[in-house]
């Protein structure tokens, strides 16, 4: 072998090996219905849900998955995060792309709608009644009581030959007078329960998965599509964090927690960096017994139930675009529209045109990050 044959041998090598194993092939995804996690009791049929049962089973056509006491996190589409309470049952009516559609049949429901594909259809039916969400946002079902509250976003209910708009901080009795009518309600009440306050906390480490996640990729190299650069939305496994997380297919979204998901090409404004080093994860309702290493947040928030997306400035080792900073939506825009600031923008005017890189921040995301 001669010199430049050697040299050319060694450089494959090297990059082949600063992939990382789990990216080395094409990503592994999932599809609506996919259990991501789990904890304590729950079921579905007679199948006990355990440990080895997140990211490996998936809720079939008119299978329900129940909760007794325990928790349990459903993905739908891209994007969109369903989580059980304690004592609930949820139904999959459908699970296409394009047409998805959940039953919530018993107990209560979280709904963390970060991204919404143009030309989907989501629904979510609670008492014969199927609530349609329109935008990203954070959506609250509790058939206990046949309320549906919309803490940010837009939901349409369908009642009979009727649409009723429920627009943020807004809520709907399905048992009341009629005709049904959305009305206001206490947001930070709701905000202290225990389904919100476990919703708020998967929210921020699947935001640590993604920041983690999309950084490998960008690192790899990997494109969906040969000679093209990362488009594509979906949900990609990440074996540092035992869990999918969302990767938008360009910009940033954010989450209704100000949380940021980033597409590869954005995932260098990820408020930390692992410098390549990768350490299993493990989480639960005591922080202090978290793994090691910087956590995608502000520590001031941890142990107090809810927690927000960091605001301007550094947040763990690095920086990033803070959830707080960007009002009435963030960003969003992407390649397909030229780029541009569109929707909320700064202060809700927004900004339009421009373009950031050719391709756009492409996000919207539900508040951008905490109270409004």
């Amino acid at each position: 072998m001669n010199p430049k044959q050697t040299i050319s041998a060694c450089i494959a090598i090297a990059a082949a090996l600063c992939v990382p194993a789990a990216r080395a092939d094409s990503p592994r995804t999932a599809r609506p219905g996919t259990l991501n996690y789990v904890e304590g009791q729950a079921y579905i049929g007679t199948q006990t849900l355990n440990a080895s049962s997140m990211g490996t089973v998936e809720l079939a056509r008119n299978e329900s998955l129940e909760t007794g006491a325990g928790k349990a996190e459903i993905l739908l589409t891209p994007g969109v995060f369903v989580r059980l309470g304690d004592r609930s049952s949820a139904r999959m009516l459908s699970s296409g792309l394009t047409n998805t559609e959940l039953e919530l049949e018993r107990g209560e429901a979280t709904v963390e709608v970060a991204d919404i594909q143009w030309g989907s259809e989501l629904r979510i039916v609670e008492d014969g009644k199927a609530t349609e969400l329109v935008k990203t946002g954070l959506y609250e079902f509790d058939a206990n009581h046949d309320l549906v509250r919309v803490f940010n976003g837009q939901a349409m209910l369908e009642d009979g030959d009727r649409r009723i708009k429920i627009k943020g901080g807004r809520q709907v009795d399905l048992e009341g007078q009629e005709p049904i009518k959305a009305r206001k309600f206490d947001k930070k009440t709701f905000e202290q329960a225990d389904l919100y306050r476990w919703t708020s906390l998967r929210s921020s480490y699947l935001a640590e998965a993604n920041a983690d996640a999309a950084q490998s990729y960008m690192a790899s190299g990997y494109s969906a599509y040969p000679g093209y650069d990362w488009f594509m939305d979906g949900w990609y496994w990440d074996p540092w964090f035992d869990a999918f997380t969302f990767i938008p297919g360009d910009g940033i979204l954010f989450s209704p927690f100000g949380w940021g998901f980033y597409s590869p090409g954005f995932a260098y404004a990820a408020p930390f960096y692992f410098g390549g080093r990768h350490f299993f994860h493990q989480f639960g309702p005591n922080y202090h017994a978290w793994s090691p290493g910087p956590h995608y947040g502000l520590p001031a928030n941890y142990g107090h139930g809810v927690h927000y997306g960091p605001r301007l400035g550094i947040a763990g080792r690095g920086f990033g675009y803070g959830g707080g900073s960007m009002h009435a939506g963030g960003f969003h825009g992407g390649a397909s529209s030229g780029g541009g600031f569109h929707g909320g923008g700064f202060s809700g005017g927004g900004f339009h045109g421009g373009g950031f890189g050719g391709g756009g921040l492409h996000g919207g995301g539900g508040g951008g990050g905490g109270h409004h």
